[in-house]
Order: C-alpha cells, then sequence, then structure tokens
C-alpha cells in the first residue's frame, strides 16, 4: 500500500470554487487534479504547461515585444499626425487612391 501525504494549499476561494465547478464537468474532483499535475512535474521534470502572463504571453514573449516597443519609442520614427503616418505608408496620393477604391465600391455594390 502506497503512503498517502496531506498538502495544505492557501488559495483564493473564489479561484478555488471556479476549479471545483470546471473540474467537476470533467468528471474530477480538486485532490484528483492536483494529483494529476503533480505527477505530471514528474513525468516531464517540470510544469506540464506553458506559463503565461496575464496578457496571455509567454514571459519569454512579453519580455521580447516591451524591448522591441522601448526601442521602437527610443528609435523609432515619429508623426505629427494621423495623415502624417498614413502619407508615410500608403503614398502621397492615399487619400485621392482610397476615394477612388469607395466610389468604385459603392458604384459596384451599392
Amino acid at each position: 500500500m502506497v503512503a498517502m501525504s496531506v498538502i495544505h494549499v492557501r488559495t483564493d476561494a473564489a479561484l478555488k470554487k471556479k476549479a471545483q465547478k470546471m473540474l467537476k464537468q470533467m468528471g474530477l474532483d480538486l485532490s484528483s487534479a492536483v494529483n494529476l499535475y503533480l505527477r505530471q512535474i514528474v513525468v516531464t521534470g517540470g510544469i506540464p504547461f506553458e506559463i503565461r502572463t496575464v496578457n496571455g504571453f509567454t514571459p519569454a514573449q512579453e519580455r521580447r515585444m516591451l524591448k522591441e516597443a522601448a526601442w521602437a519609442k527610443k528609435h523609432g520614427k515619429r508623426y505629427n499626425s494621423a495623415d502624417e503616418l498614413f502619407q508615410d505608408i500608403l503614398g502621397k496620393n492615399w487619400r485621392e487612391e482610397n476615394r477612388k477604391r469607395v466610389l468604385a465600391y459603392k458604384k459596384a455594390y451599392g
């Protein structure tokens, strides 16, 4: 017979309730889910899933984006207006070309 051990974990009450509700839908109780988690740590040799930030990115992705944003803020182009930005991206005649596209669309589709 396997010797059992008790684990005491402090967690947010609302989080626990939500997790229990989801686990029940999967046919599991909290104790079984924690045991599955612990077994997977042993099997995989680490956390058995990719950890994500509140923004949905991995910590490495988030660090890279923050680094890129800092670089862009320091070295990137600056514009005085949205019109100037569009002109740089779409070309000098972007307004006229867009107006023609809108008119052609209206003519074709009413």
